[in-house]
């Protein structure tokens, strides 16, 4: 079993001076049952003056589907290894993944600070109100510094684990696969991100030789903070785009969504067929009805969520072909 305090014997590695004083520790202080998350570990120092050359994280049991993000300057590595508890990815039973993540080669000196960043899935299975631990390790030229003790002890200890705190999806225990959940009252998917809640998301279905397709859905922003729909993106297209489209005298025009589609506090914000829209552009090939698609969309204060979204017909998705609008 890879258990999540398996890097706790390297506790006995040498530790930085004042340590205590600036831990490494995570951006994200939560993250949802059954959704995909961004995992981001911040860096503040090295080992007792001297630059970080590696920085290793271990991957917690009931955290699936690990996908590292690459640096400049570093080498990029994982190493795999059999979950404790297998993971249902639609439909399709993994029993094993990434464990561990490193980035080495690099150099970060001791006044620097930087970020390294991985994404994932939150386990249907897991409890709400736990902590999971993320144990990291830097390596400098003589020292390392290790931030590896999961007892939960905190400040308490000289170097306490990255954590977040699990919190209930939309179901109950969240059980959303990648991001795309069944709990929703009304019958329709759902998913949530921070304070966001997204129902009723869907692609349309696309015809040979269509370079961009349209996507819906609808936003409800739960908390008391404003939020921004800031970024798309998808493996199945090159890049996406928030748009907006609307009517020029008998001619309907889209256009991109300047600085983001805003998420007003306590609102709702409806992605329809002749309004707002997501756009996935540079498609690598047709998207057929019956088959589904991961987008990632990226919110200013929520962070990223991935969604698998259904491809529905042209008449489900709504009226109108993207290829034949006029772009400002």
């Amino acid at each position: 079993m890879f258990a999540k305090t398996t890097l706790a014997a390297s506790a006995a590695l040498s530790l930085m001076s004042g340590a205590a004083l600036a831990h490494a520790t995570l951006e994200q202080s939560e993250a949802a049952i059954g959704s995909t998350t961004k995992i981001t570990l911040r860096v503040p120092h090295g080992c007792d003056g001297e630059a970080t050359n590696d920085v290793r994280i271990e991957i917690p049991d009931g955290f699936y589907n690990v996908k590292p993000m690459p640096k400049a300057g570093w080498t990029l590595s994982t190493e795999t290894g059999a979950y404790d508890v297998p993971f249902d990815n639609h439909g399709t039973e993994m029993t094993e993944g990434v464990r561990v993540v490193t980035w080495s080669g690099g150099d970060l000196p001791d006044a620097h600070y930087d970020e390294f960043t991985l994404r994932g899935t939150v386990g249907p299975d897991e409890d709400a109100g736990e902590a999971m631990y993320f144990p990291a390790v830097q390596t400098c030229a003589s020292g390392t510094a290790d931030w590896t003790d999961t007892s939960g002890a905190g400040h308490d200890v000289p170097n306490p684990a990255p954590s977040l705190t699990l919190v209930a999806g939309d179901s109950g225990h969240g059980h959303h696969g990648h991001g795309h959940g069944h709990g929703a009252a009304d019958g329709e998917d759902a998913s949530s991100v921070g304070d966001l809640r997204i129902t009723g998301a869907s692609l349309q279905a696309t015809v040979p030789n269509q370079p961009v397709a349209g996507g819906y859905m609808t936003v409800a922003n739960t908390g008391e903070t404003d939020d921004v729909l800031v970024a798309v993106s998808s493996s199945v297209s090159g890049r996406g785009e928030v748009h907006e489209m609307s009517m020029d005298g008998d001619v309907m025009r889209m256009r991109e969504v300047e600085g983001g589609l805003s998420i007003p506090a306590g609102e709702t914000v409806t992605l329809e067929p002749g309004g707002y829209h997501i756009m996935l552009m540079d498609l690598e090939g047709p998207l057929s009805e019956g088959e589904s698609a991961d987008v990632t969309l990226t919110f200013e204060e929520a962070g990223d969520v991935t969604l698998t979204l259904p491809i529905v017909s042209r008449q489900r998705g709504g009226h109108g072909d993207h290829g034949d609008h006029t772009h400002d």
